[in-house]
C-alpha cells in the first residue's frame, strides 16, 4: 500500500531549519551554563557557541538576506518566506547573544575570580602598579603595530575586514576659525598580538590579565597627540562569506576561488557588534558608513568576540579545573606486530575515533607510500591538519614512483585557502590532483591503496564517517573501516573512475553514492521497515547524523511511524522533523548529545525483518548531501562488528547525562535522572575503548549493553 506524500508534507509538520540550529547552540550553551562541569570546560563552550553564531551569520544569515535582496519569496519547507526566517532570527539570536553575556558576566567571572584567576573588565579598575605594566607594555608590544586611520574630506572610510576587532574613536579638532569639530577615527585591534594579556600577579598570588582592547583604549590618546579623543568603543562587523562560485563559466577552479576568497573579506555587512556603552554619535557613523538596520546591532554587555575564552582556557596552571585530556586507546584487532595489509586480510576492521586511535588511518597512508608491492593510492581529501602526516605520505608514494591520485574539495568551506595550499603541494610532488566533479562538493570519506600480491591485485579500502584530519580525530566522535574485500574494492575503483572522468557505474556492488543512488536507497529501507509493520511484522529503524532537514526523508519516516514502526533518531544539530504529531510522529524520538567530543558520525540502522542492516558514511539526511554532494555510505556486513555498531547506537540511547530529548513543543530537555544510574556515552565509550586496549581482545556480548532491535530503550 503506497503512502500519499502531500499527506505528510504539510508545513505545520516542519521546523524551520535556521531556527532548529539555534536551538542546537542553545544546547552548547547549556553545557557553559551547566554549573557540574569544571570551570575551564565551561569557557570552552561558550566559546564554541560564539564561533558557531559567527559562522551562522557569515553563510546562514547571509543566504536569506541574499534571497531578500533578490525578491525571492518562496516559502521553505515550515511554510517561511526569508524575509519571515530574518525577523525571527534577529530576536531568538539576541536572546541568545543576551544569555552568552549572562553566562559570561554572571556566572563565569565570579567563578574565575574565586579560583585565583582575575579579569580586569575595564582600564579604569586597574591598579597603579598594573597601569604602569600596561602603559610600559603598550609603548613596547603595542603600539608599534597600530595604525591609526582617521576619516576626513581627503580620507574616506576605511574598509574593515570581515570579523576583526576595531576601535572606534571620535576625535576633537578645531577648523581654522577655532570652532571644534568631532572626526571619526578607528584603530584595529591587532590579531598578530596575543588578546589576553597577563599582569604581574596580585598581593595574593591571584592569576590577572586584561584584554588588548582594553590596554589600546587605555593609551589610545597616545595615537592622536596633536588631537582630544573624545569617546572610544570597541566594534566588530559580520559580512556575508557565503562564496559564489559560477563553475561552468569558471576556466580555472582554482584561481576562481582565490579570487572569492578575496572577496569574502569585504562582503555585505550583515552584523555589527558594539559594546553597549558606546556613544549614539559614533554608533550613528559606523550605521551610515555599514547601511546596517538597527535589528541587525547587537548592543553587547561584555567584551566582543567570546571565542577569546578558548584562550583563556590554554592558560597554564588550572588543570585541576579542566577535564583530563583523554589518550586514544589502540585498536585490538590491530595489537601486534604484523603489517597493515596483514591484520587487513584478517577481517574487516572497525575504527571508532576518537575513543580509538586515528594512527591505523595515518598508518595505512604511511605504509603503503613505502611498500614497494603498493601500486598506486587514491584518496579524497575535505579538511586535513595544518601539518597533515597524511599530505606527507601521499607527496612521498609519489616521490616513491606510485601512481597517486589526490581529490582536494577547493571548495570545503573555510578551509579552501588550506586547501589551495595542499593541492600546489601535491602536484609539485607529483600526485595526479582533481578538484572534484563540476556543481558538486565532494564530500566522501574514502582511500584506496592498490597492491600486487602472490594471487594478483588486491585492493585494501579505509571508508570513513569524518575527515582524514587527524587534529580533529581527537576531538569529533566518528565511525570507519579498513577492508579488502573485493566487492568494496571494485566499488572504490568505479568510485574514483567516477570523479577523476565521467564513467559513472550502472550498479554498485556495495556502496551506496550520491547524489544519484542514496536518496532512492534510503527511502527504499525505511519503505521496507514501513511494510513490514504494516504486515505485523517488527520494525526499527535507528539514525545517527549531524542534521535532519530532507523533507522526502522526513515525509517518509513519517509515513513509516505512522504505519507503526519504532524509530529512534540521534541529531546532533538541526532537526526539522517535530514529534508527537498525533497519527504522525508518535512512534519518533529524537534525541541530541552534546559533549566533551563532537559528535559527527553517520549510522543508520534497519532492522529488515532480521536481516538487520547497518550503514555507515559521510551523509547527513540533507538535501545538500543526497543531491548536491558526492558522498559515500557503506554497509557493516562482518557480523562481529554489527554488534559493535548497534552497541554504538545502544549506549547512545541509554545516554542520561548529555542527551537532550526533542519535546512536541520544539523544545529540548535533558532525560529525568532520578533514580537512574548516570550513563554519560562518551565517557562510557573512553571507558571501554581503554579496558580493552589493555586486554587485547574485542568485548563477547556478555559484556555488553544489548542492542534491542524492536523495542524503544526505557527512559
Amino acid at each position: 500500500m503506497q503512502w500519499n506524500e502531500k499527506e505528510y508534507t504539510k508545513p505545520e509538520y516542519y521546523t524551520n531549519r535556521e531556527l532548529s540550529w539555534v536551538k542546537f547552540n542553545e544546547r552548547v550553551l547549556s553545557e557553559a551554563r551547566d554549573k557540574s562541569l569544571p570551570l575551564f570546560e565551561r569557557l570552552k563552550f561558550l566559546s564554541i557557541t560564539a564561533s558557531n553564531l559567527d559562522e551562522f551569520f557569515m553563510i546562514r544569515v547571509a543566504s536569506l538576506k541574499d534571497m531578500v535582496h533578490a525578491k525571492y519569496t518562496k516559502t521553505d519547507i515550515a511554510g517561511m518566506t526569508a524575509k519571515e526566517q530574518l525577523k525571527a532570527l534577529s530576536k531568538v539570536t539576541k536572546e541568545l547573544v543576551d544569555t552568552q553575556y549572562n553566562t559570561y558576566n554572571r556566572s563565569l567571572l565570579p567563578a574565575l575570580k574565586k579560583i585565583g584567576l582575575k579579569v580586569v573588565e575595564h582600564h579604569e579598575n586597574l591598579t597603579k602598579e598594573q597601569q604602569e605594566f600596561v602603559d610600559t607594555f603598550f609603548e613596547d608590544e603595542v603600539y608599534p603595530v597600530l595604525t591609526p586611520m582617521a576619516m576626513d574630506s581627503a580620507r574616506p572610510f576605511p574598509l574593515i575586514r570581515n570579523k576583526t576587532l576595531n576601535i572606534g574613536a571620535l576625535i576633537s579638532k578645531k577648523d581654522k576659525k577655532g570652532k571644534e569639530e568631532l572626526e571619526f577615527a578607528t584603530v584595529q585591534v591587532p590579531s598578530v598580538l596575543p588578546r589576553i594579556v597577563q599582569l604581574p600577579d596580585d598581593k595574593d598570588g591571584n592569576t590577572v590579565v586584561i584584554l588588548l582592547e582594553e590596554v589600546i583604549e587605555r593609551n589610545i590618546n597616545k595615537l592622536f597627540l596633536s588631537n582630544a579623543v573624545v569617546c572610544t568603543c570597541p566594534y566588530r562587523i559580520m559580512r556575508n562569506a557565503d562564496l559564489t562560485i559560477d563553475e561552468d563559466e569558471a576556466a580555472d577552479l582554482l584561481k576562481e576561488i582565490q579570487k572569492q576568497l578575496k572577496k569574502r573579506q569585504w562582503g555585505e555587512v550583515i552584523r555589527l557588534e558594539v559594546e553597549e556603552r558606546m556613544d549614539e554619535r559614533l554608533l550613528k557613523i559606523l550605521e551610515e558608513e555599514f547601511q546596517i538596520k538597527d535589528e541587525d546591532i547587537f548592543k553587547i554587555n561584555g567584551p566582543l568576540d567570546l571565542t577569546f575564552l578558548m584562550k583563556m582556557y590554554g592558560l597554564p596552571g588550572f588543570d585541576e579545573f579542566k577535564t583530563k585530556p583523554y589518550i586514544p586507546a589502540q585498536v585490538p584487532a590491530m595489537m601486534n606486530d604484523e603489517d597493515i595489509f596483514t591484520q587487513i586480510r584478517q577481517g574487516d576492521i572497525l575504527l571508532h575515533h576518537p575513543y580509538m586511535t586515528f594512527y591505523p588511518v595515518v598508518d595505512f597512508v604511511q605504509q603503503a607510500a613505502k611498500d614497494p608491492n603498493v601500486l598506486a593510492i587514491k584518496q579524497t581529501l575535505y579538511r586535513v591538519s595544518g601539518n597533515s602526516p597524511i599530505i606527507k605520505a601521499l607527496a612521498q608514494a609519489a616521490e616513491n614512483g606510485k601512481q597517486v591520485t589526490v581529490l582536494v574539495e577547493l571548495k570545503a568551506r573555510f578551509d579552501e585557502e588550506n586547501n589551495i595550499v595542499w593541492a600546489k603541494m601535491l602536484e609539485k610532488a607529483g600526485c595526479h590532483v582533481i578538484y572534484g566533479v563540476i556543481g558538486l562538493k565532494t564530500h566522501s570519506k574514502i582511500t584506496l591503496v592498490v597492491r600486487r600480491e602472490e594471487n594478483g591485485i588486491r585492493r585494501y579500502v579505509h571508508l570513513g564517517t569524518g575527515n582524514y584530519n587527524d587534529s580533529t580525530a581527537k576531538l569529533y566522535t566518528d565511525c570507519g573501516i579498513l577492508t579488502c574485500s573485493a566487492r568494496i574494492g571494485e566499488d572504490a575503483t568505479a568510485v574514483f573512475n567516477m570523479l577523476s572522468g565521467y564513467s559513472e557505474p550502472r550498479t554498485w556492488n556495495k556502496l551506496v553514492v550520491a547524489p544519484l543512488w542514496m536518496r532512492d536507497r534510503f527511502l527504499h529501507l525505511i519503505e521496507i521497515e514501513r511494510k513490514n509493520a504494516l504486515e505485523g511484522r517488527k520494525a526499527r529503524i535507528v539514525a545517527k547524523m549531524n542534521s535532519l532537514c530532507d523533507r522526502g526523508i522526513i515525509a517518509a519516516l513519517y509515513a513509516a511511524s505512522a504505519a507503526g514502526v519504532k524509530i529512534d533518531l540521534i541529531v546532533r544539530g538541526i532537526c526539522c522533523l517535530k514529534v508527537g504529531i498525533p497519527g504522525i510522529s508518535e512512534n519518533i524520538t529524537v534525541r541530541s548529545i552534546v559533549g566533551n567530543f563532537l559528535e559527527h558520525s553517520r549510522i543508520f540502522y534497519f532492522y529488515s525483518d532480521g536481516n538487520e542492516e547497518i550503514f555507515m558514511g559521510s551523509a547527513d539526511w540533507m538535501p545538500r548531501n543526497l543531491d548536491k554532494r558526492v558522498e559515500i555510505v557503506f554497509p557493516v556486513e562482518d557480523e562481529q562488528l554489527k554488534e559493535e555498531v548497534k552497541h554504538i547506537l545502544q549506549i547512545q540511547l541509554e545516554d542520561n547525562v548529555k542527551a537532550h530529548i526533542l519535546q512536541p513543543d520544539g523544545t529540548y530537555e535533558k532525560v529525568d535522572k532520578r533514580g537512574k544510574m548516570l550513563l554519560n556515552s562518551q565517557d562510557f565509550f573512553c571507558e571501554e575503548a581503554t579496558r580493552r586496549a589493555k586486554i587485547k581482545l574485542p568485548e563477547t556480548a556478555a559484556d555488553k549493553r544489548i542492542f534491542v532491535p524492536a523495542e524503544a530503550p526505557e527512559e
